[in-house]
């Protein structure tokens, strides 16, 4: 039913800064901005995916319950947005597994730069049954234009999405046997706990459970961002230029992979970038 994960909702305290924050970061231009409803919103769009970065405007109910989620904070991962291919389809298996999809509604987008407009039809589960994290599902009419690349080494797409949690039966159950994504890998360790990975299109939802005491066991959370690079060392030199604070690249748990942490420039969101090693030929 799910086909990929179409965006992620970031929220903002502020759309100026965290635009030119993401421009900065990603190496590459908004592809859509609007305004309207209580909020201003940016898009990047990138390979595989779509970061919407949206912040409260106007005194609306729908801006002051933006501004009581971000709670102070520059910035706060705030749903995730599948795309699927037939949204009829994706309400029913939702009513049937029980997570009390809202009615499925048409939505208009018009670009404030260009004027060109998009249409999606969506839908959302219900919050409380989705173990707190805000899920959309969406069937869009057209594609989204692409972000084009304005400095060397841009960042491609997203290679996965962080989701921490307390209770991985529960979560596993939602995320696999409820939503229908793929369980690629299921790995404990005892310095870094349990590692689920669910295959989404071509990245992937990881979600994590840390032995940490006093966790909240009936909520997950949207953790951090995984963004997949061509060549690590050069964003790494093009991000260090820009002034922000990165780590050393360092080997991921994974083989074959390359990472490092950006510690400045992501509007608090816990990030970090990681380079693949090319598969060889056989």
């Amino acid at each position: 039913m799910i086909t990929g994960l179409d965006h992620i909702v970031a929220l903002v305290k502020d759309i100026g800064a965290a635009k030119a924050a993401y421009q900065t970061l990603l190496g590459r231009a908004p592809a859509w901005q609007n305004s309207g409803e209580g909020a201003d919103r940016v898009l990047f769009t990138l390979d595989n995916m779509t970061i919407e970065l949206m912040a409260p405007s106007g005194f609306t109910a729908t801006a002051d319950r933006m501004r009581v989620l971000l709670d102070d904070q520059e910035g706060v991962l705030a749903s995730l947005c599948f795309r699927v291919a037939d949204i009829g389809k994706m309400h029913r298996r939702l009513d049937r597994v029980a997570l009390k999809p809202d009615p499925v509604a048409e939505v208009e987008s018009s670009d404030d730069i260009s004027g060109a407009a998009l249409h999606w039809k969506r839908t959302r589960a219900a919050t409380e049954l989705t173990r707190g994290v805000r899920m959309f599902f969406l069937e869009l009419a057209e594609e989204r234009p692409k972000s084009v690349a304005t400095d060397v080494a841009p960042i491609e797409g997203l290679d996965h999405v962080v989701i921490t949690t307390e209770d991985s039966d529960r979560a596993a159950a939602l995320y696999g046997a409820r939503l229908g994504l793929d369980l690629a890998l299921d790995r404990s360790h005892h310095d870094w706990g349990q590692l689920m990975f669910f295959r989404c299109g071509d990245l992937i939802v990881e979600v994590v459970r840390r032995p940490v005491a006093g966790g909240d066991v009936g909520h997950d959370r949207l953790w951090g961002l995984s963004w997949r690079v061509a060549n690590i060392d050069a964003t790494r030199a093009r991000l260090l230029e820009a002034g922000l604070d990165v780590s050393e690249v360092r080997n991921g748990r994974k083989p074959g992979t390359r990472i490092m942490t950006v510690r400045s420039g992501t509007c608090g969101i816990q990030t970090v970038l990681l380079e693949r090693s090319p598969k060889p030929v056989a």
